[in-house]
């Protein structure tokens, strides 16, 4: 164990960048640890409802629904009272070596240049605080395919530190590395996942990570939903285990928000498959005021109500499912919205011939890959009221420029809203591509880093990943 008087390191470690100009889910740990000198680091925390880019409003909000105990449901109180690094002291700190799991979500072109630094720039306030009060870190790369060494340039240009890269994320020389940094030096990791051990959660590999450090830092929000050896293994063997600031936030507007929302509060849910969304728009459904559905799944929507549809994609066996949903929102008193016009393609492709029509008048032959200009206009209508808005999957098949209509107006609707003070909440996936291709991004109130945990954590699921950091205070489940 590391003294007052040596520094604190820590450790990045990643679990995987694709070659390819797709997103993938990869994911990085820090274990940082660093020297704290007295009066290094100031009085008053980062409190655990966010960080300084979150909104004040909805952090109080927040801390409020926890500190009471109120809300919808004890899931999204026992996700929200977790502690956050900013709740660690300097006394939590001094001397410590700090295990930081982040979340790199990084795109490369065919030349291995990040085309999207987005999962990197959301990692940094996490990996600053701890390196400005005294922290090490560090990176890695062993398989060239998955190698992170594309990463090292952009994240030491983040942090301000030279970024070093090791070929591991455990062994004798990676704990030679940890002990030989110097203060303020930061070192990532190799890809935890080149060890079968990381996703069946052994017991001795996690053992193997947490003797890196001190205490643990989780800040992979979009690995959260996963029981793996980093995200959940690691916290038998480090205390405190709290979340960074990403994950906090992540949990301030995906449950805090949701849960307590500014009214009335509408959400926009599209994709293909009704089948992928179901948990989405069931648990929505207790707690929206308005719900606009788009994409491939208000075809099956439209056919169990006896439309044609044409060739469009149905899934025959949620046809009963479909129905259901429309009854529970007429019983909830929530209204719900279907597309009423479509722009249709005689074949899936962005060359296909198009048109506009309305979704009772869908001919055979033809498939439904956008929502057209009327139902853009009734969505904006019902969203100017809105006081909280959650976005989760396309309108349409906005890949094709001819089918990005719909898509591209619902983010441009929520950036108008945003500047008018409209709490917006992208939620993940596809959605994020949307606002950043239209270049809203950065007017969103919030955009999930997550994918799969931002789907079940607005389904209502309880995340391993969170649920393995330590508590606030003592919750009642």
């Amino acid at each position: 164990m590391a003294s007052a008087a040596t520094p604190t390191s820590f450790s990045l470690l990643q679990s995987s960048t694709s070659s390819s100009s797709s997103r993938n889910r990869s994911s990085t740990q820090v274990a940082a640890s660093r020297r704290l000198h007295a009066g290094g680091l100031r009085s008053a925390p980062l409190r655990s409802v966010g960080f300084s880019a979150a909104d004040p409003l909805l952090a109080l909000n927040v801390a409020a629904k926890v500190g009471s105990g109120k809300g919808r449901g004890p899931r999204g109180v026992v996700s929200m009272a977790k502690k956050s690094v900013g709740d660690l002291s300097a006394a939590d700190l001094r001397g410590k070596k700090v295990f930081v799991r982040a979340d790199l979500n990084v795109p490369l072109d065919d030349n291995q240049k990040i085309t999207d630094d987005t999962r990197i720039r959301a990692a940094v306030p996490t990996i600053k605080h701890l390196i400005a009060n005294g922290a090490k870190g560090r990176p890695k790369g062993v398989t060239p395919k998955f190698s992170l060494a594309p990463l090292v340039p952009r994240l030491s240009e983040l942090l301000g530190v030279t970024v070093v890269k090791a070929d591991d994320c455990i062994g004798p020389e990676v704990e030679k590395m940890v002990a030989a940094l110097p203060e303020g030096g930061v070192i990532l990791l190799e890809n935890v996942r080149f060890y079968k051990e990381e996703e069946k959660n052994e017991p001795e590999f996690a053992k193997k990570l947490a003797s890196l450090a001190d205490l643990y830092v989780n800040d992979a929000f979009g690995t959260a939903h996963r029981a793996h050896a980093s995200t959940e293994g690691v916290t038998k063997f480090l205390k405190p285990s709290v979340a960074g600031f990403l994950l906090q936030k992540e949990l301030d507007y995906l449950v805090g928000a949701v849960s307590s929302p500014k009214r009335p509060f509408a959400a926009i849910v599209g994709g293909s498959k009704v089948s992928s969304k179901i948990g989405v728009i069931e648990s929505l459904l207790e707690k929206v005021d308005i719900l606009l559905l788009g994409g491939g799944m208000i075809f099956t929507f439209y056919k169990a109500q006896g439309l044609s549809v044409g060739s469009s994609l149905v899934e025959e066996d949620k046809l009963g499912l479909a129905t259901s949903l429309l009854e529970k929102a007429k019983s909830k008193g929530v209204s719900l919205l279907l597309p009423t016009d479509v722009i249709i393609a005689d074949k899936f492709a962005p060359d296909a011939n198009s048109k506009v029509v309305p979704s009772s008048a869908i001919p055979d032959g033809w498939m439904g890959l956008d929502i057209g200009p009327d139902s853009v206009k009734t969505f904006n209508d019902a969203l100017e009221t809105c006081k909280t808005v959650i976005w989760n999957g396309p309108m349409g098949v906005f890949e094709f420029e001819k089918f990005a209509f719909g898509t591209e107006s619902v983010a441009k609707k929520l950036a108008e809203l945003s500047g008018k003070g409209v709490t917006t909440i992208i939620g993940g996936g596809d959605s994020v591509a949307a606002v950043e291709k239209v270049g809203v991004a950065s007017v969103m109130s919030h955009i999930s880093t997550g994918g799969g945990a931002s789907l079940e954590l607005l389904e209502g699921k309880e995340l391993p990943g969170v649920l393995a950091l330590d508590e606030v205070v003592p919750v009642a489940v």
